[in-house]
Formats: structure tokens, C-alpha cells, sequence
């Protein structure tokens, strides 16, 4: 992959940059293809029949790359597919497995420094609280889609209020987050994920180290394209708060990710 390494950063490979620039108060992230190396409604699908498996993938690799709007599908999908509560735990267990190369260290880092760190995601909530925890970010920084289930797991709905099962709603998630988290940066693969850069986030990092989407890599004002998170902290972070990384010993290995 080519690109312009962001002046100043480091970043690495398949880099470039522009946009606001460091220091920032938090550091958000989408949780699929961006936090864990895996799209959970992929998973969910894989049990469906051949024919409504090819059906789903088609709905969903469409709203990620922003061909139809992410409302047009998401319930209908979610109808189709009804994921049980026991299936959720099990998607929340691989989000944990296949966590990104040095996602946890990156968030540690962060978290080191003082920054609030959270996820926005259009993903369902029990399976991305469970990477939270893993990754040791807080829950009230959390943002998913609910899911209802009747007593003995079936999937009944997911809640229609949340703004993240349609499109604009990470923009209007990440407008009311507290005051003390910003200046704020978002990380993310997807066409909802760029729908923040200038409305939302102050600064949109678009992630391809997972699954690049064109018009993300096209359109982004800082792209990096690694297997590992690690290059972030020389897009989102101070030449002075690299130096405080670089005084531990296991931060010190990350920043030469980078």
C-alpha cells in the first residue's frame, strides 16, 4: 500500500495524514475490522443457509462501503439472522481472539496518558462490552446497538432509539460526548466510520489494516494501513507524550511499531 507518511509522524507504511492535530483528550474507536480483526454480523451469518449467506454478506459489504444506506439493511438483516443471547456471548469471545496486533497495548498507552478512550460502534452491545472489558475500557465509553431476548435467550428485537443502526448515528453519539473528552480523534474502517470527520470527531483516522474500503482510503484525511494498531500513537499523540511512552519499558517497544 502507498501513501504520504503524516509530516512529523512516523507513521509508517501505508500512511497519510492531514487534519487536526495532537493533543487530543480521548481516543474512540469502531469495534469491527478496527478493534478486532473480524466483522461479528460475518459470524452470525456463517450459520444461515448458503443462499441467505451470500444474501447478508452482499447487505453488509454495501454498508460498509457506503453503496446503500445502513438503515436499508440493518433490520432487515437482524430479522433474518435473530442471534440468540447464547450466540452473542460467542461472538463477544471471538471479538476477544482476534483482537488487532497491539489494539490492547495501544489502549493501554492511551489510558496511560490520561485519555479517555471509547468505542462507538454499530455492532450489538454484549458482544462489544465484552471486547471492552478485555481491552479494560470503560463501559460508560461504550456505544453499541442493544439487544432485547426473551427469557430463555431468543432474540426479540434491538432497540430502535440508538441512532447507531443508521447512518449518522456515530456523528450524533460522538456530538454528546462529555465536554472533557475533547478534543477527540475517531478510528474506524467503514463509510459510518468517515461520516465523522469534520461532524463529530475532530479528527477522523481511517483504519485499513483490517479490511480496506476505498472510499475510506479515498476520502480520509489520515489513513494508515497496518496489521498493527501501533502506528496511531504517532498520529494522535505529542512528541512529548511519546517521550513520557518511551520512559516504560512496555510502552517503549510499541512506539517502535510505528
Amino acid at each position: 500500500m502507498s501513501g504520504t507518511t503524516m509530516p512529523g509522524t512516523g507513521a509508517g507504511e501505508g500512511a497519510r495524514g492531514g487534519g487536526a492535530r495532537p493533543p487530543f483528550a480521548a481516543v474512540y474507536f469502531d469495534c469491527d475490522s478496527t478493534l478486532s480483526a473480524m466483522e461479528g454480523v460475518d459470524e452470525l451469518v456463517s450459520e444461515l443457509p448458503p443462499d441467505l449467506q451470500r444474501e447478508m454478506r452482499e447487505l453488509t459489504q454495501q454498508a460498509m462501503d457506503g453503496t446503500v444506506p445502513l438503515g436499508d439493511v440493518y433490520d432487515r438483516r437482524l430479522r433474518r439472522i435473530a442471534p440468540t443471547r447464547a450466540q452473542l456471548d460467542g461472538i463477544g469471545r471471538l471479538y476477544v481472539e482476534r483482537t488487532v496486533t497491539d489494539a490492547k497495548g495501544v489502549v493501554a498507552a492511551l489510558r496511560h496518558l490520561g485519555k479517555h478512550v471509547g468505542i462507538v460502534s454499530g455492532g450489538l452491545l454484549p458482544a462489544v462490552l465484552e471486547l471492552a472489558a478485555h481491552l479494560q475500557i470503560d463501559a460508560a465509553n461504550v456505544h453499541a446497538v442493544p439487544v432485547m431476548f426473551a427469557t430463555d435467550g431468543r432474540y426479540r428485537g434491538f432497540d430502535h432509539r440508538s441512532p447507531l443502526w443508521r447512518n449518522g448515528g456515530k456523528v450524533e453519539v460522538l456530538g454528546a460526548v462529555p465536554k472533557d473528552h475533547r478534543p477527540l480523534a475517531f478510528v474506524g474502517d467503514g463509510a459510518t466510520d468517515l461520516e465523522t470527520q469534520g461532524r463529530g470527531a475532530d479528527l477522523f483516522v481511517g483504519y485499513g489494516g483490517v479490511a480496506v474500503r476505498e472510499r475510506v482510503q479515498r476520502e480520509a484525511g489520515v489513513w494508515f494501513a497496518t496489521p498493527s494498531l501501533a502506528p496511531l500513537l504517532h498520529i494522535v499523540l505529542t512528541d512529548a507524550e511519546r517521550a513520557r511512552l518511551q520512559q516504560q519499558p512496555r510502552f517503549a517497544d510499541l512506539l517502535q511499531h510505528g
